[in-house]
């Protein structure tokens, strides 16, 4: 990757992106400056370790210091609108996201992943296939470590597997990867983005350096669009359950261009919802690393879910599942995790919306789930576009929630934590929600003396 060293960057945010672009940085002998419009206990304890290392750091910064700046490392957490963004922007220094930054440093090829719904359980079934096929995969970006602290650990990962989000995307110049993945376009982050063509445009970015050569995998759905987002010549490989994709789901299997190649019955993928993902991944190995189809066959009959992503709990005695979908932070993943259930749920969802019009989950509302239980700031919003399709109450705090769906909720039902919405209006993150959630799930499961 042909990047330059740089004597004079900035990096605009210090979570852990931030940190970590500076710690890079640092490795290579420059002393970058770090700020942040932020200023608290946890800022103030990383800031104080980067200044012992060399770095400048400035917290509640409103304006960088004057300088010849080179580059400007972006973290995602910080919108194009950001003022200090526009600093930069308007001294023409160029701009840049942290994941660029570590992509320029990495030796090997990359898989890059992006999409709205279920990107993190895909990345991590590519590289354990990869490394069932003999490649020294490591994973890194939006789930996991950021790339610019795995490259400074690992500096002779032999290939990466990429979880790449909308926000990284927003300040990428040349970042390309030999084979990338666009698995859906979902209502989701639109508190952000504004439009879905907006969205979709950013998304496409992913593709935007790819040569003739490199694998682009689209949903055969949205293919035109595409073309239209991201004109140029690539080698386009479709998927979906459409009959003229490439790559197709159909009947517990996967097809490729007409022949079956994959048994996937009774994995974490053989449904409707997720099955169509499956083939994107099929497409991905088999297309831009030559893998076999068993090779990423065995690789998924080994797959568990990632904690927080429709992980079963467990059944307490009276027959009641439960299930932690926390990471379900959009209406898009919500409405999939309930389809994906075999009986009626009982929706626990709410919290802090990333988007406004919430009628597109009334279809499945109505036809798969008893009653909601809405807490959050999005309680009301949602109680008014779904109470006439459902039962819903507004409830204050989570384990009020729980403890409600459990008592209405009989033989056969499952209790779904599935927000449809991020979680930082009463929690850390998704992670916190979904600990929560979980130790409430099995103190209701242990059996009573």
């Amino acid at each position: 990757m042909n990047m330059p060293l740089y004597t004079k960057a900035c990096i605009l945010g210090l979570g852990a992106s931030g940190e970590s672009a500076a710690r890079l940085l640092l490795a290579e002998g420059v002393c970058p400056t770090v700020v942040d419009a932020d200023d608290n206990d946890g800022l103030r304890e990383t800031a104080g370790v980067l200044r012992a290392a060399g770095a400048e750091v400035h917290l509640g910064c409103r304006q960088p210091p004057e300088g010849a700046w080179e580059v400007c490392v972006v973290s995602p957490g910080a919108p194009p609108t950001s003022p200090l963004i526009r600093w930069f922007a308007d001294r023409n220094v160029p701009l840049i996201s942290e994941l660029e930054l570590g992509w320029s440093r990495a030796r090997g090829p990359a898989l890059a992943i992006t999409g709205s719904n279920g990107k993190s359980t895909v990345v991590a079934w590519c590289a354990d296939a990869l490394r069932g096929g003999g490649v020294a995969a490591r994973i890194a970006g939006n789930y996991g470590p950021p790339l610019c602290a795995e490259v400074v650990r690992f500096p002779e990962a032999g290939c990466w597997v990429l979880e790449v989000s909308s926000f990284q995307l927003e300040t990428i110049r040349d970042f390309r990867v030999e084979a990338a993945v666009l698995l859906n376009v979902l209502p989701n982050h639109l508190d952000r983005h504004v439009t879905m063509d907006e969205y979709l445009r950013l998304k496409c970015r992913i593709f935007e350096n790819a040569r003739p050569e490199d694998t682009c995998v689209v949903p055969a759905g949205l293919l035109e669009r595409i073309r239209r987002a991201c004109p140029g010549d690539r080698a386009w490989t479709t998927f979906g359950v459409e009959e003229k994709a490439d790559y197709r789901y159909q009947d517990h299997g996967i097809y490729r261009r007409g022949e079956r190649i994959a048994d996937i019955s009774g994995t974490l993928y053989d449904n409707p919802v997720m099955g169509v993902s499956a083939a994107a991944v099929y497409a991905a190995l088999m297309e831009g690393w030559r893998m076999a189809a068993e090779t990423v066959t065995g690789a998924l009959r080994e797959l568990r879910p990632l904690p927080h992503r429709m992980q079963t709990i467990g059944t307490d005695a009276r027959g009641v599942r439960y299930v932690d979908d926390s990471k379900a932070t959009n209406l898009a993943a919500m409405q999939a995790a309930v389809a994906m259930q075999d009986g009626p749920v009982r929706l626990i969802a709410g919290g802090l919306p990333k988007e406004k019009d919430f009628d597109s989950a009334k279809e499945v509302l109505a036809q798969r789930v008893r009653s909601v239980y809405l807490i959050g700031q999005a309680a009301e919003a949602m109680f008014a576009a779904w109470h006439e399709v459902v039962p819903c109450v507004q409830i204050k705090t989570l384990k009020e929630a729980v403890k409600a769906a459990s008592n209405d909720a009989s033989l056969g039902e499952t209790v779904v934590l599935s927000p449809g919405c991020a979680s930082f209006d009463q929690f850390r993150d998704y992670v916190e929600r979904g600990e929560q959630f979980t130790n409430m799930a099995r103190e209701l499961m242990a059996p009573t003396t």
